[in-house]
C-alpha cells in the first residue's frame, strides 16, 4: 500500500487552487493574493500555494486562464465605460477627478484606476505643453506687436517728413514762378522802354525812350 505524504495536495484542494487564480486572474488581481487566501484556508503557506499552480495546476488549466484574461479585459472595458471623468477645471488644465457612480456595487479594480490615472495624467502633460506652446505663442504676438507699433511710429515720422519736403518743394517752384514772372516783366518793360529808327543810310538802330 502506498504512502501518501501528509503534505500531498488533494483534489480538492488542486481544484479550489485553479478557482480562487482565475477568480484572481478575472478580476484584476494578482496570483500572490491568490496563493495567499488559498494558503489561509489550507493552512498552507502562500509559497507552497504557488509552487503547487506553477509546477501543476496551471498546466491543467490553460484555456481556463485565457478565459479568465479575456474576461478581466471585458470587464476593465465596462470599468472604464462605467466611470466618468469630471471636467478640468479652468480649461482643463488645473486639474481633474474621477466621479464614482453610487449604483456601482464594487470599486473598479485597482489596475484599472492605475491606467485611468495614468490616462489622466498623459493627458495633463499633453495640456501642459500645449500651454508652453500658448505662452510661446502669445510672448511672440507681443512682440509683433510691439514691432507693429514700432513700424507705425516710424511710418508717421516718415510721412510727415515727406509731407515737410512736399510743401518745401512747392515753396521752391512757387518762388521760381514768381522768379520767372519778374524776369518777363522786366524784359517787356523794358522792350516798351526801347524804339527804333532808321538812319541816314536807312539801317534800323535801337534809341532808349
Amino acid at each position: 500500500m502506498p504512502i501518501t505524504r501528509q503534505d500531498a495536495w488533494s483534489q480538492d484542494e488542486d481544484l479550489l487552487l485553479a478557482e480562487v487564480v482565475l477568480r484572481h486572474i478575472r478580476d484584476g488581481g494578482t496570483q500572490l493574493q491568490a496563493f495567499e487566501e488559498v494558503g489561509r484556508q489550507l493552512s498552507r503557506t502562500s509559497a507552497a500555494c504557488g509552487f503547487r499552480w506553477n509546477s501543476f495546476v496551471r498546466k491543467q488549466y490553460q484555456s481556463g486562464i485565457e478565459l479568465a484574461k479575456k474576461q478581466r479585459k471585458e470587464t476593465k472595458k465596462q470599468h472604464v465605460d462605467d466611470f466618468e471623468v469630471e471636467h478640468l477645471v479652468a480649461d482643463d488644465v488645473i486639474s481633474s477627478g474621477l466621479v464614482y457612480k453610487p449604483e456601482q456595487k464594487t470599486l473598479p479594480p485597482f489596475p484599472v484606476i492605475i491606467d485611468l490615472i495614468k490616462g489622466l495624467y498623459e493627458k495633463a502633460e499633453k495640456q501642459s505643453v500645449q500651454v508652453e506652446n500658448i505662452e510661446k505663442y502669445e510672448m511672440k504676438i507681443k512682440n509683433l506687436e510691439k514691432q507693429s507699433t514700432s513700424l507705425v511710429a516710424e511710418n508717421e515720422k516718415l510721412s510727415k517728413e515727406l509731407r515737410i519736403i512736399e510743401e518745401d518743394y512747392r515753396a521752391l517752384i512757387e518762388i521760381m514762378e514768381r522768379a520767372r514772372k519778374m524776369v518777363v516783366l522786366q524784359e517787356e518793360d523794358r522792350q516798351q522802354k526801347v524804339k527804333f529808327q532808321m538812319d541816314k543810310n536807312g539801317n534800323l538802330e535801337r534809341v532808349e525812350k
